[in-house]
């Protein structure tokens, strides 16, 4: 009789995990996992071999011509022999937990499976948390009161919106995790593109996630206590001083119109510095917050005047096919812009609607040059195409007309496939700010 003692325990957990099984490793404390083991056992086997003193005969582990009360001893002397392990066992498992013990101050020591472990922490986990619980932290470009402020409001009720000195730190703070989203204009139904934020959205890696269009509505700002007669400058951003060019002409205001980076930032800056011969153009929200008044109302000289602005987030959204979505891309082609035409056809062919297209010059090959011994060297500018279209990514046609498209271009990035702003509008709405 040979009975398999503790010296072949190994063998018996590798009948439990295999061969290969997974590598443990301390469990964390808030975890009990002692039931990982409880499930363990201990495999003792009596194996008989044959010899002159006994009848035994045949294979291993089989009995033929022995009496009842031989085959009872040997039962007998199997059953206290595995007792005798089992014992030793928990004796040495007892032991090595007082160790560790005394060097850990824990009174087990928990092993599980890697594979049974939480999920280790992403840099999700490690961004910075919000003030204010889950409230969503948005970035914008200027300063409490700007247009940008109002857009990333209607975009995100109830968020938490952090002005931002430059377009770019707009995007960086996306990137960093300051902020989880971005909300930028990218153009204006009067002063069109917004050229630096396309450029932009080509040299950082944001996705555009959604769009907003926010009626803009203009208003003259002083001073308490100035009149229009005292008006010697009038600030504000480049563009809603050319939005309000006629009106201020109409107005009789003989001044002198300058340029500074926004709007709601003109504004703070009469009050700052108590400029009672200058007046702001800016937003009724920048009046209330700056203590200005409000020379004159609605100002602009359109007044369907309104800018779209896009969301942007560090990851794209699942697009889907149940509701109008847009979708954003941007292309180039090494042979110039002779390519254009058949991507343009590659939309037509499938009856998908182009909603904008906007060239940029290709920063990285502003010139291509082409000799001919003949004439001389023709000199070509380079440009890179921005394309919205009616479409999602989810749709089969889109799908297929940017495949094609790929096959004419030597770049192609998806900028976003998102929801299109289907909010009513009128020049005299609510949403007018």
């Amino acid at each position: 009789m040979q009975a398999i003692a503790p010296s072949s325990t190994s063998t018996s957990l590798k009948s439990l995990f295999g061969d290969h099984h997974k590598p443990l490793t301390r469990a964390p404390k808030s975890f009990n996992l002692n039931h990982h083991w409880n499930t363990t056992r201990l495999m003792v086997h009596c194996i008989s071999r044959p010899d002159s003193s006994n009848n035994f005969a045949g294979s291993e582990g089989s009995v033929s011509g022995s009496s009842p009360t031989r085959r009872a001893d040997w039962q007998s002397s199997c059953a206290i022999l595995a007792s005798k392990v089992v014992s030793q066992q928990q004796n040495t498992d007892t032991t090595n937990n007082t160790e560790i013990t005394a060097v850990n101050g824990h009174t087990t020591l928990d092993l599980v499976p890697l594979g049974n472990l939480p999920k280790p922490l992403t840099i999700t986990d490690l961004s910075p948390a919000p003030l204010h619980g889950s409230t969503l932290r948005v970035a914008y470009q200027g300063v409490p009161g700007a247009y940008s402020e109002a857009a990333a409001g209607k975009a995100y009720p109830n968020c938490e919106a952090i002005p931002c000195d430059q377009f770019e730190v707009a995007f960086q703070a996306v990137e960093l995790w300051i902020a989880d989203r971005a909300v930028l204009p990218v153009e204006n139904s009067l002063g069109g593109s917004i050229h630096r934020n396309y450029d932009l959205l080509l040299r950082h890696r944001l996705h555009i996630v959604g769009e907003v269009q926010l009626p803009v509505h203009h208003c003259l700002l002083a001073l308490p206590g100035v009149r229009k007669e005292y008006l010697t400058r009038v600030i504000s951003h480049p563009q809603a001083l050319s939005q309000c060019e006629h009106t201020l002409t109409k107005m009789g205001l003989n001044v002198v119109r300058e340029a500074v980076d926004d709007t709601a930032g003109a504004a703070e800056y009469v009050a700052a510095t108590n400029l009672r011969d200058t007046a702001a153009i800016a937003s009724a929200r920048a009046a209330e917050l700056y203590g200005m008044q409000i020379l004159a109302d609605g100002i602009q000289d359109d007044s369907g005047n309104v800018t779209r602005f896009v969301m942007l987030a560090r990851e794209p959204i699942i697009p889907r096919t149940d509701r109008p979505f847009k979708t954003s891309i941007v292309f180039a082609h090494d042979k110039g812009t002779s390519v254009l035409f058949k991507v343009l056809s590659a939309f037509a062919f499938r009856n998908i609607t182009l909603t904008k297209i906007e060239s940029r010059p290709h920063r990285n090959r502003p010139i291509r040059l082409v000799d001919d011994a003949n004439v001389g060297t023709a000199k070509h500018f380079e440009y890179m195409f921005y394309v919205d279209f009616e479409a999602s990514m989810a749709d089969v046609r889109a799908q297929n007309a940017l495949a094609e498209v790929q096959e004419f271009t030597s770049f192609l990035r998806v900028l976003g496939s998102y929801p299109m702003d289907m909010t009513p509008w009128s020049p005299s709405g609510s949403d007018s700010i």
